[in-house]
Order: structure tokens, then sequence, then C-alpha cells
């Protein structure tokens, strides 16, 4: 059972760096690691995706680090592990969603935005800011955010 759920894992995850290692992560493979992650803070910080003016921090704040509250005063937990619970399955939707999925969701129906493409060098940055915060995680698809 573990070596069929890692056999599983493995190939999900060769998928999705298939996906971020696409044109847009070799055009950003010229640059540090470190540059991608902080050019990915920014965009979280500041990117509106022609939306109506608000960014990713503005829900989660602290650049992700921190627990956060809707307008509305739902409070959730912070994205200091989500790329350690990513991929997860969607009961609603009957379907396995990525990272990439779950940030396209979040600048479309939260930001009112335009999402990144897949293979653009801002999905790119977005997802390897993201995984630095989970940096040490211990990887738990579909696990609760802490």
């Amino acid at each position: 059972m573990v070596h069929n759920k890692l056999n599983i894992f493995s190939m999900i995850m060769g998928l999705g760096l298939a996906v971020v290692g696409t044109s847009a992560g070799a055009a950003a493979s010229a640059d540090s690691l470190q540059q991608v992650v902080e050019r990915g803070r920014d965009l979280f910080m500041t990117a509106t995706f022609e939306g109506g003016g608000r960014h990713c921090d503005t829900c989660h704040k602290g650049g992700g680090t921190a627990m956060s509250e809707l307008p509305n005063g739902k409070k959730f937990a912070s994205l200091s592990n989500a790329a350690a619970i990513f991929p997860r399955y969607d009961e609603e939707n009957h379907r396995v969603k990525t990272l990439q999925d779950q940030v396209q969701h979040c600048v479309r129906d939260a930001l009112k935005g335009k999402p990144p493409a897949y293979d653009s060098a801002e999905m790119t940055e977005l997802v390897t800011y993201l995984t630095s915060l989970s940096q040490g995680k211990r990887v738990d698809m579909g696990g609760k955010p802490q």
C-alpha cells in the first residue's frame, strides 16, 4: 500500500514538475532560485492580475505565513504548508486539484482577476514562492492547512 502511494506520488509530482518546468521554467533557470522566490513573493504581495485591486496578501496575511481572516470574518489557516498538502482531491468536482489549480481559482474567484497560465513565468514564480513557505514541512497530500 505504501509503495503504491509512493508510486502515485512520484507520478503526480513528475506531472507537476513537467508543468512548472515548461518554457517559463526554462527561462527562469538562468536566475537563482532565491530570485524566483523573491519575484513570486512580490507578485503575491502586489499583483492584482487585472482584477479589482486586491492581491493575494489581501486575504493571505503576512505573505501567506499568518492566520488570516476574510472580510466576512471567516478565519483560515496560513499557507505555510500549502505546497506540502497539494495535490488534493476535490470532492465537489470529483478531480485532483493541483497547487496551480488553486492559484488560478484564487485569482479568478477571490481577486476577480485574470489567472496566470499554467506555463507562465508568473505561475512558476508564485508556485515557487508558495513552495518556499513549505520548506521542511512533511508532505501530506490532502492534509489540513496549518
